[in-house]
C-alpha cells in the first residue's frame, strides 16, 4: 500500500521525482512571496516607502528565508526529502499550532 503525504491542500504519494519536488518548491515559493508581499501593503505607506517597493522587499525576504532553510537541508546530506521541504516552508507558517 502506498503512503501519502498531504501538502498544499492536496494528497500526493510519497516518492516524488526531482521534477515534482522542484515544482512543489516553486509553487510554494510563489505563495510565500504573495503572502509576505500582501501583508505589508499598508505598512510601507505609513513609513514613506512606495507600495511596489515594500511588496517586493517583503516578498523577497520571505523567499530568501525559505531558500536558506532548503540550502541548509541540502548541505546536511546532499538531498532534499519532502519532509525537509515541508520543514523549510513551516518557518513561514503563521498559524498557531
Amino acid at each position: 500500500m502506498a503512503s501519502y503525504d498531504i501538502y498544499s491542500g492536496g494528497i500526493m504519494p510519497n516518492g516524488f521525482t526531482k521534477f515534482q519536488k522542484i515544482k512543489i518548491i516553486i509553487m510554494r515559493m510563489v505563495a510565500v512571496f504573495i503572502a509576505n508581499g500582501l501583508a505589508v501593503i499598508g505598512a510601507g505607506s505609513l513609513i514613506g516607502i512606495d507600495t511596489v517597493s515594500s511588496v517586493l522587499l517583503a516578498g523577497s525576504l520571505g523567499v530568501i528565508k525559505v531558500a536558506e532553510a532548503l540550502a541548509r537541508a541540502y548541505i546536511d546530506d546532499g538531498k532534499i526529502t519532502i519532509d525537509e521541504i515541508n520543514e523549510s516552508f513551516a518557518i513561514m507558517d503563521k498559524k498557531k499550532k
